[in-house]
């Protein structure tokens, strides 16, 4: 608590501290208080809460918070638990059900009528940032944020500003964005379940699915990457994604081997909407499937005793072993910069993003934290599915500098390559599908 009061005090609190947020200065000066210097009550009730100063003049504040769907009542409670921190101040917070992944079209859309603060995935940043819908976040609160977040996150949520400056745009939420292996350990056995051959047979002996969405390019980017066409940010116009140079024999050789797999476990290898794995588990007809972490705790309560959870299996290909490579990112709580209270924005969203709330939605949610000190917490440490996404981690590219053409061709990718009249045995076929996928994703046609 003491912490981030001394980042804070130390030199910041002047009427410059919010400069840059996209809305109007505080007016707080140097230690001033709302609360008679109280101690106890300046610092807060957590590690997250700052001087009554921050504020400014801003008072009877009208906040909307946008949260993903299973995180609504959670957010309710600990916006609660802010309202407590600061008891001197009024506020009338909303929070509003929204998707993550649909959060920057709505802000471009209309940012005047958009949440204040709302949490985003980190592919989405950049277009945040272009279009000026996204505030910095304030100047007096980044060495804290830094300090007390992971260093990749950090770094994710960096980008140059208008000025060419180094700037950090969004609050840190989660270290997780990714997805693993999660099955039903009655049907694949731990050994299955480190290759797809495995976990597809496994599956199949049993009667049961393996669900894996191919028709979003979100997971079906797998097929690309496991085959070497991984992308490395965008070109130097900001637009275009950029690929890593690949062997184009050995991608064909790898896209082929997903294709015959998918069709010698026909009836088996079912392409789905990720929800499907959860009801799935629940009413007996799937074994295995890819999610994400934040399907955790459905996954669990539909499987109980016998959940399991793995990084993403093996591939043969020409007698090699390959991991299979997915994506891997962020998310993170931004700052409307059209809120009419920049200040309570600012403060509720590292409120929101600090150690005691993260703790509380890895508990409750599953969620992978990027606060270090929770990261060390055995909730963290003893979690089958946040080291499964840990450990897939390591084989991934980064759901950073995404272009938005990004993810309809390699959901087309994923749909051809599963679709009944489609031809593993077809290198010619192949390779085109491979070239037009990344012309497509260029927007060079």
């Amino acid at each position: 608590m003491k912490k981030i009061l001394a980042i804070l005090m130390a030199g910041v609190l002047t009427a410059t501290a919010f400069a840059g947020c996209g809305g109007e200065t505080s007016n707080a000066s140097s230690g001033s208080s709302s609360n008679s210097g109280s101690s106890s009550n300046a610092t807060g009730v957590n590690a997250s809460t700052v001087d009554y100063a921050y504020f400014g003049e801003e008072d009877n504040v009208k906040l909307k918070v946008w949260a993903p769907d299973a995180a609504v009542n959670l957010v309710k409670k600990q916006i609660e638990e802010f309202k407590k921190a600061y008891s001197e101040k009024t506020f009338d917070i909303t929070v509003v059900a929204q998707g993550e992944s649909d959060a920057a079209t709505q802000m471009l859309n209309d940012a005047s009528a958009a949440a204040d603060v709302f949490s985003f995935p980190s592919d989405q940043l950049n277009k945040l940032v272009d279009a000026g819908v996204i505030a910095p976040v304030a100047k007096g609160f980044k060495d804290y944020v830094t300090s007390e977040n992971s260093e990749d996150t950090i770094k994710a949520g960096t980008l140059k500003n208008s000025d060419g400056e180094d700037t950090l745009y969004a609050y840190p939420e989660t270290n997780d964005n990714g997805y693993y292996m999660v099955y039903d350990n009655t049907v694949v056995t731990e050994e299955d379940a480190k290759t797809l051959e495995g976990t597809l047979a496994a599956c199949k002996k049993a009667g049961k699915k393996f669900i894996f969405d191919a028709g979003d390019g979100f997971y079906a980017c797998t097929f690309a990457f496991t085959a070497g066409a991984k992308i490395d940010g965008l070109e130097d116009d900001g637009i275009t994604q950029k690929f890593v140079e690949y062997d184009e024999d050995e991608a064909v050789k790898t896209l082929q081997a997903f294709a015959k797999l998918i069709k010698e476990y026909k009836g088996t290898f079912t392409s789905l909407n990720v929800k499907n794995v959860a009801s799935g588990f629940k009413n007996g007809t799937c074994g295995a499937g890819i999610d994400g972490s934040w399907d955790t705790k459905v996954n669990q309560d539909s499987l109980g005793d016998k959940f399991g959870a793995a990084k993403l299996p093996t591939i043969n290909v020409d007698g090699e072993d390959k991991q299979l490579i997915s994506m891997f990112g962020y998310k993170y709580i931004g700052v409307n910069g059209s809120s009419k209270y920049p200040n309570s924005a600012q403060i509720l969203a590292l409120y929101l993003s600090g150690e005691e709330c993260q703790k509380q939605r890895t508990e409750e949610l599953g969620w992978g934290p990027s606060n270090l000190n929770v990261q060390k917490d055995k909730i963290v440490t003893e979690s089958a599915v946040l080291n499964a996404i840990k450990d897939q981690s390591q084989n991934s590219c980064t759901q950073v500098n995404i272009a938005s053409t990004f993810w309809t061709p390699m959901g087309n990718l994923g749909n051809k390559l599963v679709a009944d009249e489609w031809n593993p045995d077809d290198a010619d076929a192949t390779r085109k599908l491979l070239k037009d996928t990344i012309a497509n994703v260029r927007d060079e046609g």
